[in-house]
């Protein structure tokens, strides 16, 4: 069920993210579609990052007969939905700054719980395994989102729907097949706490010092991958090209499918090899150094040919990476008691970095050269990424 969780949550991600939101703005405006882009989803990242360890806070202190995780899971589900089709019966930018923001949110409040489950239920020596899986189920779910939001390029508002029915289809399956603890059966650990102690230890995690590492080292590493494929509708049409008879979002289609079958596939053997082995950092480290060279292809040929072995390159790289990531936060929390507050503030450093990475985008194409200049600062964030995980002490 993490599979399905995570697959049709990446599903709406990547099908609003990856088409029908950067299709409405262009429809909107056209000449003004990359810097609308970013204010979109640089505003939305602001408001929606906050909501995934707030989500986790309320999930972790939540004391009822439907468990602590089901209640978040099913509300933020919904409320996606209906934030989902605020934003695709909007027609100018910000309704859909709004619309984002809250939909947004919403995902993340449904993540905050769906992540919480892996401390929560899964023994310490399988979670290399529990990663690949939710690996394979994000990227496998950005290719089914981009594919399902591509049959809706002329009904914008029912790709919406569609998308977000998926995801309230996800919830139910979590809750009707998944035993969520209830109150009686949770760790003493587990008691409630008061607001204002609750704010007070709010980010008490990131002073710890390996989980403050792993924050800043997926943070760099999402950022990377993401500052890429945020643009990729735009890469190809303004930049690369596609091939004759080939549309920019059939292009998208295709260069996420190359990259899901090489990230899906390494995830699969690197979740299960990481655990065996007992060692995570190799994988991190090959996975920085791999895909930061693959990104510089395009940067050197920019043509349809070279995206599409930065495709298969970087997807097989980030898949190494995703196959020990969250498997290396849930060694490193500080509390299990608190575990899905503190994965709800690692989240950001997955959440935040793939809607912020558009905002900062636009920046780079303003400020640095246009988009060659993506290439560029993508492989040095996923190198700093990669050496951020040398100075953590708990995992080898």
């Amino acid at each position: 069920m993490l599979l399905v969780g995570n697959l049709l949550l990446f599903s709406f991600y990547g099908g609003v993210i990856g088409i029908l939101l950067p299709l409405q703005i262009e429809n909107v405006n056209a000449a003004d579609k990359v810097t609308n882009l970013g204010i979109v989803t640089g505003v939305g990242a602001v408001f929606a990052t906050l909501l995934n360890p707030v989500g986790g806070v309320l999930s972790d202190r939540t004391r009822s007969r439907f468990g602590r995780r089901n209640p978040y899971l099913l509300g933020g589900a919904v409320l996606t939905l209906a934030f989902g089709a605020v934003m695709g019966a909007a027609e100018v930018v910000p309704l859909l700054v709004i619309g984002w923001c809250l939909a947004q949110g919403m995902g993340n409040v449904y993540q905050a719980a769906l992540t919480a489950i892996v401390p929560d239920r899964v023994p310490a020596g399988r979670r290399g395994s529990a990663s690949a899986i939710m690996g394979i189920g994000q990227q496998a779910g950005l290719l089914l989102g981009i594919v399902i939001a591509g049959r809706f390029t002329g009904s914008i508002l029912l790709g919406y729907l569609v998308l977000g029915s998926l995801l309230v289809v996800a919830a139910v399956l979590m809750a009707v097949l998944t035993h969520d603890p209830r109150p009686d059966e949770l760790p003493d650990g587990a008691s409630r706490v008061g607001p204002r102690e609750e704010l007070a230890s709010f980010l008490s995690a990131l002073r710890d010092h390996d989980f403050r590492w792993v924050f800043t080292g997926r943070a760099l590493m999402i950022f990377g991958y993401f500052l890429i494929i945020g643009y990729m509708l735009y890469l190809l049409k303004d930049h690369i090209g596609v091939p004759d008879g080939m549309e920019p979002a059939d292009g998208v289609a295709v260069l996420t499918l190359v990259s899901t079958v090489t990230l899906v596939a390494c995830t699969a053997l690197g979740g299960p090899l990481s655990d065996r082995l007992d060692r995570r950092k190799t994988f991190v480290l090959v996975a920085g150094a791999g895909g930061a060279a693959s990104m510089l292809l395009p940067l050197l040929s920019p043509t349809w040919t070279a995206m599409l072995a930065f495709a298969g390159l970087a997807g097989a790289f980030f898949g190494v990476y995703m196959a020990v990531d969250t498997a290396i936060v849930t060694l490193v929390l500080p509390r299990r008691e608190d575990a899905a507050r503190d994965m709800g503030v690692l989240n950001i450093a997955n959440a935040g970095p793939q809607i912020i990475a558009p905002f900062a985008a636009a920046l780079v194409i303003g400020l640095l050269g246009g988009y060659p200049s993506l290439f560029i600062v993508a492989a040095v964030a996923s190198l700093l990424g990669a050496v951020a995980i040398l100075p953590v002490r708990g995992v080898r």
